[in-house]
This record gives structure tokens, C-alpha cells and sequence, in this order.
């Protein structure tokens, strides 16, 4: 689960990390008050998504000229997005406007862009130099890790690949936490000196008391500003947590913009299904996370591809079945649906009349490939038998990646 960058900043605040003020804003007239509740001199819109490279996004709206008339400076090639500096509460105003309503597409986001529905009035900040610091779970080692670089501010994927010696890591023990000798030890090694190390320190086990306590599965601070004065201040966070672990912080959980979820994972969600979206042709419909993820491995060997991850789990009712047939025929992509079952707990005979119940909702507009196996299978291949649809039986997964493959490239 992520959350946005104000929420993200509101929860650093709580351990003791500085942030600079800031408000969010859904209107124009929302972010004018904001900025003169702020006060000062100048502040910065910043476009709230769930995704990285803002600043050098394009609104799909508004052309490159009209999008640098909005900043007032730059350059095309340097991108300037869905983050603008504002001078004047005049200019945030006309920021807002620009950015409120319009399409961002990043990197990060592909070419249909989010909706940006909701902007970060921030006041500007003392800025000597920006680096960057990450907590996240290094599951290779099992243990949490600490990741900085003294290139902060940077598209940091593009760091990591192109020098990756570039970013200095240590890594938690388990029983001990991180120590205050490893965050001046990651200050030394990004050229951090005098009184700022143990301030960079100190922010490192913040950040790494936050990450524990929150249950996050990542917490990134890009840029971390280092000011003319030597404090450390969180200018962008990301931070995204363990869906698992939401039952005990109620708190995030209300932090949750389904608005930027996939509708389809969203959906599969309130079913208590497990559903990720891929980029192939062949919808899989299967119990067991072993299973479906047997199931997309032979789909790709045979020269498919997946589209999507789908769990009913092992003792799914006929309406998560239903749910998930419902969920999988949406996508345009799906050329193809395999279904494959292995009935333990899971009968077969309830994945039939699923199966049913959704044709006869939603209709099947694609080739169905059904592959049933344990408990009740020979009554669920009759249930499919006699309700006379179109359906195409395999005795086994290789024969039903197979025909799934075919029927998806034909």
C-alpha cells in the first residue's frame, strides 16, 4: 500500500524528522489559503500521484510551451511538471490551476499518466546540498537496509545502474537495530562532514524507528536537503507499507487513495482475492499462490504471457469465483482465460457453478480453457459438461497452457 507525499511527510513529523511546512490542497482556492497561511516568500506546488519523477513529468493537457510559460523558466529538455516554484501567491494560484484537473505522465507512471486531484503547498527551504537515503527490507539478507548516495535529487534507478558504487549500504541486525556508528558511518561515506554527521545519524535511526513501527516496505527520502546551516530536512518522501500489517495501523489505512489503485486490484481486494495486473494475454484464474505461480511460468514457456496474478485462495466461495471470472473478462488485454484448479479444500464442483454464474453475468466473449483436478472434479467437468457452454477442457496444466497459449495467439 503507498500513500502520497504529504501523508507520507505527516508521518516523519511524528518521529521526530524535520519536514518543511506544508498543506495540501484539492482547490485553487484550497492552496492560495494555504500559502498565505504558510507565509513567506515562496513556496512550491507539487503534483500529489503515486509516482517518482514529477518534476520532470508532462501534464498531457498542455503543451511543452504552455507548461514552461506555468513555471516561468527552464528548459524542455530539463522538464518542468508537475512540481513549479511560486514567488507570489499570484503564482501559486496560476500553479495550482496548471496542475489541479490535468493528466501527469512520468516515468514512472506510462504513457496514461495519473489524474492529479490533490497538490502540496510547501514553503521554500535553505538548500546547500541534497542527497539521497532509503530504509527498505533487503530480503537476501534478511535484514532491513539503509541506502544513501550522495547524488540526492536524481533519477536514483538511473544511479544505481549506470555507478552503482554511488550507493553506500548498511544493514540492521535483527536484534540489535540499526546504531548510531552505521548512520555516521553512511555520513562519512556520502562526504557528509562536521556538525551535520551525527544530525545525518540521528536522522537515520529516526527513519529506521519509523520504518520498524509503521511496518513499511519502503521509506525514501529523495532529496534529503542538508540547509546553509547544517540541519537535515526531508524535502520528498515516498513511503509505501505491508498490506498485511494495515489491521494494526488504522491510521495509514486511512490514508488509502483507491483513486490511484488499479480498479481491478481494488476490486479483487474487497473479495479477499489476491490479483496483481500483468502485461499479457492470458488470464489465469487459480488456488493457490504455488499453483498460479506454476501456472504463469508454463504459460510463459510455452511462449504466452500472463495476464494477470489471481489467487481465489483455497476455500473461495462460488461468489469470489464469480467475482474473479468477473474481474479477469475487464481487461481488454485477456485474450484467452485458463482456469486451473486443484481441488483440496477447494471443490471443484464450487469453481463450476462460479464459473457459470459469471458467463451468465458478464457473458464470455473469449476462449475459456478449464483445467479441474482433486476433490469433486469429476463433478464440476459435469456441472461444465451439461450447462452447454463454450468451454474447453484439459486433462492436465501442460495440455491447458497449450491450448490457453493458442486460443490467445490465434
Amino acid at each position: 500500500m503507498k500513500i502520497h507525499e504529504y501523508q507520507a511527510k505527516s508521518i516523519l513529523r511524528k518521529f521526530g524528522i524535520p519536514v518543511p511546512p506544508g498543506k495540501a490542497a484539492t482547490t485553487v482556492d484550497e492552496a492560495v489559503a494555504a500559502a498565505n497561511e504558510l507565509g513567506g516568500s515562496l513556496w512550491v506546488v507539487k503534483s500529489q500521484i503515486h509516482a517518482g519523477g514529477r518534476g520532470k513529468g508532462r501534464f498531457k493537457e498542455l503543451s511543452t510551451e504552455a507548461q514552461l510559460a506555468a513555471a516561468g523558466e527552464g528548459n524542455p529538455e530539463d522538464g518542468v511538471g508537475g512540481v513549479l516554484l511560486s514567488r507570489s501567491v499570484d503564482a501559486v494560484k496560476e500553479n495550482a490551476e496548471t496542475i489541479l484537473g490535468k493528466t501527469l505522465v512520468t516515468k514512472q507512471t506510462g504513457p496514461e499518466g495519473k489524474l492529479v486531484k490533490t497538490v502540496y503547498i510547501e514553503g521554500g527551504c535553505d538548500i546547500a546540498r541534497e542527497v539521497y537515503v532509503a530504509a527498505t527490507l533487503d530480503r537476501a539478507n534478511n535484514k532491513i537496509l539503509i541506502m544513501a548516495s550522495a547524488e540526492g535529487g536524481t533519477e536514483i534507478e538511473e544511479v544505481a545502474e549506470e555507478n552503482p558504487d554511488a550507493i553506500k549500504r548498511v544493514w540492521a541486525e535483527p536484534a540489535a537495530g540499526l546504531q548510531p556508528w552505521q548512520g555516521r558511518q553512511l555520513a562519512y561515506a556520502i562526504g557528509i562532514e562536521g556538525k551535520t554527521v551525527n544530525r545525518f545519524a540521528a536522522f537515520c535511526m529516526a527513519l529506521y524507528k519509523c520504518f520498524v513501527e509503521m511496518d513499511c516496505e519502503m521509506a525514501e527520502v529523495n532529496p534529503l536537503v542538508i540547509t546553509g546551516d547544517g540541519a537535515v530536512v526531508a524535502l520528498d518522501c515516498k513511503m509505501s507499507f505491508d498490506g498485511n500489517a494495515m489491521y494494526r495501523h488504522k491510521d495509514v489505512l486511512a490514508m488509502r487513495d483507491l483513486d490511484e489503485e488499479d480498479p481491478a486490484e481494488v476490486a479483487a481486494g474487497e473479495f479477499g482475492l489476491s490479483f496483481i495486473k500483468l502485461d499479457g494475454s492470458v488470464g489465469c484464474l487459480v488456488n493457490g499462490a504455488g499453483l498460479a505461480m506454476a501456472t504463469m511460468d508454463i504459460i510463459q514457456f510455452k511462449g504466452g504471457s500472463p495476464a494477470n496474478f489471481l489467487d481465489v485462495g483455497g476455500g473461495a466461495t462460488e461468489s469470489q469465483v464469480t467475482a474473479a471470472f468477473e474481474i479477469i473478462t475487464r481487461d481488454p488485454s485477456v485474450k484467452a482465460i485458463l482456469v486451473n484448479i486443484f481441488g483440496g479444500i477447494m471443490q471443484c464442483d464450487v469453481i463450476a457453478r462460479g464459473i457459470i454464474s459469471a458467463i451468465e453475468n458478464v457473458g464470455l466473449k473469449v476462449p475459456l480453457i478449464v483445467r479441474l483436478a482433486g476433490t469433486n472434479a469429476e463433478l464440476g467437468k459435469k456441472i461444465l459438461e451439461e450447462s452447454g457452454l463454450d468451454i474447453i477442457p484439459a486433462t492436465n496444466l501442460d495440455e491447458a497452457a497449450d491450448a490457453a497459449v493458442r486460443a490467445a495467439q490465434a
